[in-house]
């Protein structure tokens, strides 16, 4: 499954029917509405069954009321998935509502599919219609599956770069993509190369976190790479403000009141913006993010949420506390529980932040990031040995801007002890901009840390195809993001055999 794909408005509409309902006549007053589905469609968390279709009404989606240019009333979107892009083997329709304080955004969970089978899916609202998207369901839980595609991307600053990577990515056959955080950045960056974020201020108001999710999905290679695929997303931390640990702020003097005040307006505007389920929906500021995905017998996905729950940074000479968490008591139970249950060849941490050691410091000396695992470094280890004890475990990670390979050591202080896992780190699709081979202090890193075998700085994603005997990951990059059109290329593969933990490259 891969490509874009194009079928245009004029050629559907008879479909659809004219005298169906819509906002326009159901709901006829205040003003019309024109080209409501700027933002594009999207797709996400496929069940054996059921996928979630999502879209947001939005004409103006720059409006600085952060509404989108939608008139303050409830209007009526209708919505259809086929098995052909004709739209002529309808499966499933119906008719949805959304108003203001949803921002008219619209989240479908289109049930009654056949497992792991291709659809298509549009929208309707105003007699406009939208672009098609192309989603996938998965396999049922435990059958057998013998191949899984999917890709791994996150951090995509609108101000860094152009979403050339996004515009590859779209081209791929995949059945997933999982995103890893930083969708939007906060902040008040107007970059170098013409695309300053809007509003021109940090963002902390309801309407100002709209507004910036708008303005990236008005990129049309994100919208194509979202309407090839079905995603899975979680969060980090420029969601909302940087290095941000529950109800603490990192980087202002503000009360806990004040700071979860933004946290709600911020988790909100992300759950409008995203092809979650209702189970993700928030309440107040709090959203239910971790969950999981299965595929068949082949992979689980533990979708991780490293962000809510954490205790707030401390010092190195703090962070062996056995009562550190980053994940909450909750969400380490589900985790453990999920782990032990588990019958797939593959287990997956889809998570956030750099899991395994990693030491910056040159010679004797040791300094690690406060804001990764390595700040809560008893519950990292106890999550390392319930992989080890269950074999065939797989980290892939976002957060740091570049493509990283690492054995997950038994031990990361003795370089000697078992690989027991592997963790995978992707490059930011646009953070950072154009990006480099590596930078000077990672000839340290690779010193310091024998555990980590590559390390590149330029763009892109990681491609996946995981079969019951191997994983093969591709370090897919661009050379360029400060100007749109670099072409994409394999910088690395490596493979990750069933039943041998550990990564090994190949030419």
């Amino acid at each position: 499954m891969g490509g874009a794909v194009t079928l245009g408005a004029a050629a559907l509409g008879t479909t659809l029917g004219a005298t169906s309902a819509s906002a326009a006549t159901a709901t006829p007053r205040g003003p019309m509405i024109s080209d409501p589905f700027t933002l594009g469609v999207a797709s996400g968390d496929p069940f054996h069954n059921s996928v979630v279709l999502w879209t947001r009404l939005a004409p103006d989606p720059l409006a600085d009321d952060g509404l989108g240019g939608m008139p303050d009333r409830t209007v009526e979107v209708e919505w259809q998935i086929s098995q052909d892009e004709n739209f002529a083997r309808l499966v499933a329709s119906g008719t949805v509502e959304t108003g203001p304080d949803q921002a008219h955004s619209v989240h479908v969970e289109a049930g009654g599919l056949r497992p792991r089978a291709d659809y298509f899916y549009r929208f309707r609202a105003a007699g406009e219609i939208s672009p098609v998207g192309r989603t996938r369901t998965a396999p049922v839980p435990g059958t057998r599956l013998d191949r899984f595609a999917f890709a791994f991307a996150s951090c995509q600053s609108y101000t860094h770069g152009h979403y050339t990577a996004q515009a590859h990515l779209a081209e791929e056959d995949l059945d997933l993509v999982a995103f890893l955080g930083d969708y939007i950045y906060e902040t008040a960056d107007q970059g170098a190369i013409g695309r300053g974020h809007v509003p021109e201020v940090e963002v902390r108001s309801l309407a100002e976190y709209r507004i910036r999710h708008a303005q990236y999905k008005t990129d049309h290679d994100l919208q194509a790479a979202h309407a090839a695929f079905p995603w899975a997303v979680v969060f980090d931390d420029h969601e909302l403000e940087n290095n941000w640990a529950d109800d603490t702020s990192y980087e202002e003097d503000i009360s806990p009141e004040e700071f979860l005040l933004r946290r709600e307006h911020a988790l909100k505007a992300y759950y409008e913006h995203m092809p979650l389920r209702s189970a993700q929906r928030p309440a107040g500021p709090d959203l239910h993010l971790y969950r999981r995905l299965v595929f068949g017998n082949l992979v689980d996905l533990h979708l991780l949420d490293t962000r809510q729950y954490r205790d707030v940074q401390v010092e190195d000479d703090e962070r062996e506390d056995p009562d550190r968490t980053l994940l909450g008591a909750d969400q380490r139970r589900w985790l453990s529980n999920g782990l032990a249950d588990s019958t797939a060849t593959w287990n997956v941490l889809a998570q956030q932040v750099f899991f395994s050691q990693r030491d910056f410091a040159d010679g004797e000396a040791t300094d690690f990031s406060d804001d990764a695992w390595d700040n809560y470094k008893v519950e990292r280890d106890s999550v390392r040995d319930e992989l080890a004890d269950k074999g065939n475990g797989v980290v892939i990670t976002g957060d740091v801007h570049a493509n990283y390979v690492v054995d997950v050591k038994a031990d990361f202080d003795d370089p000697a002890s078992a690989t027991i896992a592997t963790e995978l780190v992707g490059t930011s699709f646009t953070s950072g901009r154009d990006g480099a081979e590596q930078n000077p202090g990672d000839a340290v890193q690779l010193q310091e840390n024998p555990h980590i075998q590559f390390i590149n700085r330029n763009r892109g994603y990681v491609r996946n195809t995981v079969t019951p005997t191997e994983w093969t990951a591709d370090y897919r990059v661009v050379d360029k993001v400060s100007e749109p059109g670099a072409p994409i290329r394999d910088r690395a593969r490596f493979v990750i055999n069933a039943g041998k933990p550990g990564a090994r490259p190949l030419a």
